[in-house]
């Protein structure tokens, strides 16, 4: 009895020496995007790849539908991050059609003119970026990144992307805006088991937001 004892008390310290072990070998990760001026710079968006593959993290899966929505000829939310595979509805709260289209390498179709919500969402099955438009209304526009990991966020109002529990190890951190004045832009950085906090600037060129900035979407 007393060697069951002992046996079950080694099994639970062992299971809590690994979760300890998780814990430490995980850190909080807090990145400010500005730009280059030094102004607070939302919706731009950054993710983190692992250079050990060993660390690299599964495609993931989702169940949950996105939405996109029309109102005010003015798409909300103006940047969404998603991952690979998510299905996103496209409402039209306004009075007037729109037709919604991508002609994007990562994901290319059409939402032909209609009012309200189409019959079934649009799945976003390849990583990258979608630029999204209305043929009816030219000054429309969206975007979708589509990330191929689980670390990919887009920045808030104050310009803060906030990443949790990140494992231990090198990254490579790439950061896209829509307004970015060079190509997709990266570097890479050590996550230690220290919370860890980020400026980091982009070279954009000014343009207003829309009228509606909606919400930032991301998973």
């Amino acid at each position: 009895m007393l060697y069951q004892a002992n046996k079950g008390m080694k099994r639970l310290l062992t299971g809590l020496l690994l979760v300890s072990s998780t814990h430490i070998l995980a850190a909080d990760l807090s990145i400010v995007m500005t730009t280059e001026q030094g102004s607070l710079l939302r919706d731009a968006v950054v993710e983190l790849t692992p250079i050990n593959k060993t660390l690299l993290q599964s495609t993931i899966l989702t169940n949950k539908v996105f939405s996109i929505s029309q109102k005010d000829k003015t798409f909300i939310p103006f940047v969404s991050v998603v991952p690979v595979g998510t299905p996103i509805d496209f409402p039209n709260m306004d009075k007037t059609r729109h037709h919604v289209y991508s002609f994007s390498k990562a994901k290319t179709f059409q939402l032909k003119l209609y009012i309200g919500k189409p019959e079934t969402p649009i799945i976003f099955d390849s990583p990258g970026i979608v630029a999204l438009g209305c043929n009816i209304h030219d000054f429309m526009e969206s975007y979708v990144y589509v990330a191929q990991g689980r670390f990919a966020r887009n920045s808030n109002l104050e310009g803060v992307i906030r990443f949790k529990n990140v494992p231990k190890g090198e990254y490579l951190m790439e950061f896209w805006h829509p307004w970015q004045d060079s190509k997709l832009a990266s570097k890479q950085i050590f996550i230690t088991d220290d919370n860890l906090s980020i400026q980091q600037s982009m070279n954009v060129y000014e343009e207003e937001y829309p009228t509606n900035e909606g919400i930032n979407q991301t998973y």
